[in-house]
């Protein structure tokens, strides 16, 4: 059996994926069997959250049973409550002040993928629903899955120019003991980059072939040749057995969004999105893996131990979800250029 190396091989996570094949758009739920720590970096210029508040640095809640990714762009909030509905179905949720009622903390993400031509919009309701209901600790599906259904990259010449992006995973060993996980969902306006070569993978296609560069972006923003600005969004959940506090899992998620700077450019864009969650599933007391006396050998040591993994984690995600991708007629996918006969393969470096 391969090994997993999504986001599901952290202990204490399971993933479902839902998703509207008619209205190429979908939600990815993940379940957390008990609840775990957990904190929220927004970067994008245009995000559409739910409940990140409370996952701040300087608040004292974090508690979350769920966190999901959606497409839909406002509309897709409303899986929340459909994954509130599948968690209480499974058992999950906590008690609090000795209320009958079970609370579950949900936090997630939007992506803009709603279609161009069909007026019909999803049920995110109950895409949620089906998503928290399917979680399971199975490797987590790339591609056109879930929040990845309707994902596209390199939109900032039209959509005629850009490519199907897609949800990707990776997972990474943390030396001394421990995981770090992470699952991006990349919708992004700008390419996504191999930054071990400095090659584009996906992004937008120049007409004679190839990729066009930041240089022709700022280009198209002078002419101001598009009605509309191009919208996009990458989003990003971390996992990890670690006992992180949330301090520390704040600092991690900053380290996340590098991951994203280093593989989509540009990224953290006005007009994109891009919101990192990072959470630790260990159920005992935020401490570090340190020997001796004394215990971390300064604030935020822990942190650092995890944050480069973190980053590299979402750069091999980042390059998962879009060589995982499957093209639609209209949109080609990094497999179709490399096909004969199916365009050329783009090779411009940033």
């Amino acid at each position: 059996m391969a090994q997993n190396c999504s986001l599901t091989s952290v202990r204490g996570v399971t993933v479902g994926n839902a998703e509207d094949k008619e209205r190429t758009t979908g939600v990815t739920a993940v379940v957390f069997p008990a609840t775990a720590r957990g904190a929220v970096e927004v970067r994008g210029g245009a995000p559409g959250t739910m409940h990140t508040d409370s996952l701040g640095p300087s608040t004292c809640f974090g508690v979350l049973g769920a966190l999901f990714l959606s497409g839909g762009s406002l509309y897709g909030l409303d899986a929340a409550r459909g994954i509130r509905r599948g968690v209480l179905e499974r058992g999950g949720g906590i008690q609090v002040f000795g209320s009958f009622d079970r609370l579950v903390g949900i936090s997630g993400a939007i992506l803009f993928d709603l279609p161009r031509k069909s007026r019909l919009r999803a049920d995110y309701e109950t895409l949620g629903y089906r998503a928290a209901k399917a979680a399971s600790r199975a490797p987590v599906r790339s591609g056109n899955c879930g929040v990845g259904t309707g994902a596209t990259v390199g939109k900032f010449l039209g959509r005629d120019h850009a490519m199907k992006g897609g949800l990707g995973s990776a997972a990474r060993p943390i030396p001394g003991g421990g995981r770090v996980a992470a699952m991006v969902a990349v919708n992004a306006v700008g390419n996504v980059v191999d930054p071990s070569t400095g090659q584009v993978v996906a992004g937008a296609r120049r007409p004679e072939g190839g990729f066009a560069g930041s240089d022709d972006m700022f280009q198209s923003l002078r002419r101001a040749s598009h009605p509309s600005p191009p919208r996009g969004t990458s989003l990003a959940i971390l996992a990890t057995d670690l006992p992180l506090s949330r301090r520390d899992l704040f600092r991690v998620a900053q380290a996340a969004h590098d991951g994203l700077a280093r593989s989509v450019v540009p990224s953290h864009s006005s007009t994109d999105g891009d919101t990192v969650f990072v959470v630790s599933t260990s159920p005992e007391s935020p401490r570090g893996p340190w020997r001796g006396k004394g215990g971390e050998p300064y604030p935020g040591a822990m942190a650092d131990l995890v944050g480069p993994h973190a980053s590299d984690a979402v750069v091999e995600a980042t390059l998962d979800a879009v060589r995982s991708a499957k093209g639609w007629p209209e949109l080609p996918s990094v497999s179709d250029l490399q096909e004969p006969g199916k365009g050329r393969r783009g090779g411009r470096k940033r």
